[in-house]
């Protein structure tokens, strides 16, 4: 009961990456960046363990963006082609990689890290690949010509890919969708089908992820005129009710969510957002156990996960480990008291 988990990201050490930084410059080349994304790997799954995070991840410590490093492997798509783009519905500006042609795997994107992070650890391992809408949101197409076949393309690949992962042991395949708080019409019309494509057959666990955005400048702003309730979630919840997807993972924390929306997702476990990523105060065990608490009056609790509210790797990497043993110790707050 009350298993914790995390969304996916942690901060990378200061010897891999610049650090509080996206897209931040790796410090290493060659032989001696893959040594150090191994070690960053294993110490990020033993600090997740050590502070008590049921099921852990690798941290993302081998990629510098949880799109990118995804798309770097593809076939088709020319990172000497980049533009800049407006994403999330133009909330940012970033440079972005151009879809030329056909999009394929070179091979195994991340199966890398995933081995890496299954040898060290025998708690349940979770791994993150991004959604095909997100994919679509986060690059430029000059092949495609349609939003909808580029996003089945990418489909496609990550099921090759989520089926390799399961392979190798991970127990849960989570695709990130941030994408989904944007384009709910999308979400519906050809989102959802777009990721269950993606899912299709993977002998795991299969989550998806959505949010409201790393703890940025861009997100915060946003946030900030979404009104004094944000009830982006009641658009698309009930679309993945009915899904084929088993777990979906939402931010709660610190937010302006109504709660009583997760009733929306029966049938579904929730990884429910109870650790606030865009503050740097530390949240106390109590103020865990509280979100958790008001997440029971409309999910069972066999069926909640306190977890992060979206990825750590922005954060300076000392508050990030304290939020996750807050994070374990709320939940083990609330087994104590539910007995």
């Amino acid at each position: 009961m009350f298993e914790t988990t995390i969304a996916g990201s942690l901060p990378k050490p200061s010897w891999l990456a610049a650090p509080q930084m996206l897209w931040a410059p790796w410090q290493l080349a060659g032989d001696a960046l893959v040594e150090a994304k191994r070690d960053a790997t294993i110490l990020m799954v033993k600090l997740q363990e050590d502070a008590g995070i049921d099921v852990v991840t690798d941290g993302e410590q081998a990629r510098q963006h949880f799109v990118h490093g995804f798309l770097e492997q593809i076939e088709g798509v020319d990172f000497t082609r980049r533009i800049t783009m407006g994403i999330r519905n133009n909330r940012y500006e970033v440079q972005v990689p151009t879809v030329v042609g056909p999009v394929r795997r070179r091979g195994s994107v991340h199966s890398f890290e995933a081995a890496i992070a299954r040898e060290h650890t025998q708690r349940r391992l979770k791994f993150t690949l991004p959604g095909p809408m997100t994919i679509v949101d986060t690059l430029a197409d000059a092949h495609y010509g349609d939003r909808t076949a580029l996003a089945m393309a990418f489909a496609d690949l990550l099921n090759e890919e989520a089926r390799e992962l399961a392979a190798i042991g991970v127990d849960v395949i989570q695709f990130d969708e941030p994408a989904f708080n944007v384009y709910m019409e999308a979400v519906t019309a050809w989102g959802i089908p777009v990721l269950e494509r993606a899912a299709a057959g993977v002998a795991c666990k299969t989550a998806v992820h959505i949010c409201y955005g790393y703890g940025i400048k861009a997100n915060i702003d946003w946030k900030a005129g979404l009104g004094a309730e944000w009830r982006q979630y009641e658009a698309i919840f009930p679309a993945l009710a009915a899904s084929r997807i088993d777990q979906v993972s939402v931010e709660c924390a610190g937010s302006k969510v109504p709660i009583e929306l997760l009733g929306l997702l029966a049938g579904k476990d929730v990884l429910l957002g109870a650790v606030d990523v865009a503050r740097e105060e530390v949240e106390t065990p109590e103020e865990v156990a509280a979100t958790i608490e008001r997440a029971l009056r409309f999910v069972p609790a066999e069926r909640l996960f306190p977890c992060t509210n979206c990825g750590m790797a922005p954060m300076r990497k000392d508050i990030a480990i304290l939020k996750l043993r807050a994070l374990a110790a709320g939940a083990e707050m609330m087994r104590n008291r539910l007995g």
